[in-house]
């Protein structure tokens, strides 16, 4: 394999003098409000971080309440785990139209609301239909809230510290889930639901002293108020007009919409099959399944106390998201990408095997004894261990790659004039294929068995591998005029960083 196959983007001795001028100019910036910015931000992945986790604990209680007006069965317990699906699919359809109508900054404000009020609406539950209501309305603002976020971050963003911060969208949901998670064992469902409003209504205020993005400004003509958001984000000693020219003459030669017939340029189709295909490899692994029943899934491995294990299961996904975050801007995408595939292409297949030892063990043995004690034990205790190391593995994999590079990469890939419509799609896509995994998980179960269905998700791993050795670009350490530039030109092969000139 050639050292060239993994290097960045745009590294022709072209543009060797312009990344000497950009780290000239990036030494002189100051983060401290760009750092805060993206805090306020990343709130609201927090906030739809708590609305995913919260059906492990709640369904848990609701299957069990004594109220028959808002007890759940099977169905109903998964319409409850799923629909915030939908929910989000159409709002990536509604934060699509909006972001780029009323700005990142409102957008994202706006996603308050339905939080806020979906969550309200869970907490006043006096039948199902009101309980599946305020999930409906969750999910909306989650979808929302996973198109705008990226994309504010990548554009409040520069080039050193976009994957890094970018990462964060990713770790703040599953720091939500794991709060979910944690929250559920403490307090009952209505109490949970209530601590689920407070950081939506945090992300509001604090946005309320945040800017619009620079971009967004100057696609929209308002100068001083992008040099304004300049001065806030990079602080007082940068070359400010330096990177509003740099934003600007990239827009130059553009038209401020998108129009149908562009889809036809490269410009806009490869980014945009590339942003799709990997929101539809991400849903796919069955990362989505695993979390939204993660309690069902350690029963079925025969943990006594699954909802321990759901939480030491979203620690370890913090922990390896959090080491993603800290190592994309240095080892870069693909590479993060390629280990994560590999790890739960392997781990999902094991935990296939246990599965199938596990049943194959149940149907052969007719009761066995401990040596030491004499007392009976399960024939499948002594292969718990490896339930457990599979599903560690699995989450730690799909942590350091295909958990927050998918958001990432799509908010660094599409020109600016399409990105909120491109963006919207994703979401839509990611939403989609997350519904029909999660809704159809228990089925899968039963007829494709346990083991049949955890390698299909190995397979899906497997093909998310060779994906990225052939289709996905590297982006680590260019702007996003550079990336946009790339793929306006007559890119070859090489130069998206694939391996199909290896030697």
């Amino acid at each position: 394999m050639n050292s060239e196959d993994l290097q960045p983007l745009l590294d022709s001795p072209t543009h060797q003098g312009n990344e000497n001028i950009l780290n000239r100019y990036l030494n002189n910036v100051q983060n401290k409000n760009l750092y805060l910015a993206t805090f306020a931000a990343v709130l609201g992945p927090l906030s739809f971080g708590f609305a995913l986790g919260y059906s492990s604990p709640a369904i848990a209680e609701l299957t069990n309440v004594d109220d028959p007006r808002l007890a759940l069965d099977k169905d109903a317990a998964s319409w409850f785990g799923s629909i915030v699906t939908i929910g989000a699919a159409a709002g990536g359809i509604f934060g699509g139209w909006i972001v780029d109508r009323i700005g990142r900054k409102l957008s994202l404000m706006l996603c308050a609301l339905p939080f806020v009020l979906g969550f309200t609406l869970i907490v006043s539950a006096q039948n199902v239909w009101m309980l599946l209501l305020g999930r409906l309305m969750t999910g909306l603002a989650s979808g929302v809230t996973s198109l705008v976020v990226p994309v504010y971050i990548s554009e409040t963003s520069h080039s050193r510290v976009r994957g890094t911060l970018g990462s964060c969208v990713q770790l703040m949901v599953v720091t939500g889930i794991v709060g979910s998670y944690i929250a559920g064992m403490l307090l009952d469902w209505r109490w949970l639901a209530v601590l689920c409003c407070i950081p939506p209504v945090f992300m509001v205020i604090l946005m309320c002293f945040m800017p619009e993005t620079p971009r967004y400004l100057i696609q929209q003509d308002k100068t001083s108020e992008a040099m304004a958001a300049l001065k806030f984000l990079r602080g007082p000693n940068a070359d400010h007009e330096w990177e509003y020219r740099q934003i600007e003459s990239s827009g130059d030669d553009q038209e401020t919409s998108l129009a149908f017939s562009e889809l036809r340029s490269p410009a806009i189709y490869k980014p945009f099959l590339i942003g799709i295909f990997m929101m539809f490899f991400q849903q796919f692994t069955g990362i989505n399944a695993i979390m939204f029943y993660a309690d069902t899934i350690f029963e079925e491995a025969n943990f006594k106390n699954s909802s321990l294990a759901s939480v030491i299961v979203g620690l370890v996904q913090v922990a390896f998201t959090a080491v993603a975050a800290m190592i994309v801007d240095k080892a870069g995408r693909k590479v993060l990408l390629f280990i994560s595939g590999i790890i739960m292409a392997i781990s999902a297949g094991v935990f296939a095997i246990y599965f199938k030892l596990t049943t194959t063990v149940v149907n052969n043995s007719s009761g066995l004894q401990s040596l030491a004690t004499g007392t009976p034990i399960s024939p499948v205790d002594h292969l718990a261990w490896l339930a457990l190391a599979s599903m560690g593995l699995f989450i730690a994999g799909f942590a350091i790659g295909w958990g927050p590079i998918p958001w990432l990469i799509m908010s660094e890939i599409f020109p600016l004039r399409a990105r909120g419509v491109a963006s919207g799609v994703c979401v839509v896509t990611n939403w989609g294929c997350a519904f029909l995994v999660t809704k159809e998980f228990h089925e899968l179960m039963v007829s494709l068995t346990s083991y049949g269905t955890f390698g299909l998700f190995a397979g899906f791993c497997a093909l998310n591998v060779l994906f990225t050795a052939f289709c996905v670009p590297e982006t680590k350490g260019k702007t996003l005029e550079q990336i946009e530039a790339h793929f306006r030109g007559s890119g070859s092969v090489q130069e998206y960083g694939s391996f199909a000139d290896i030697q």
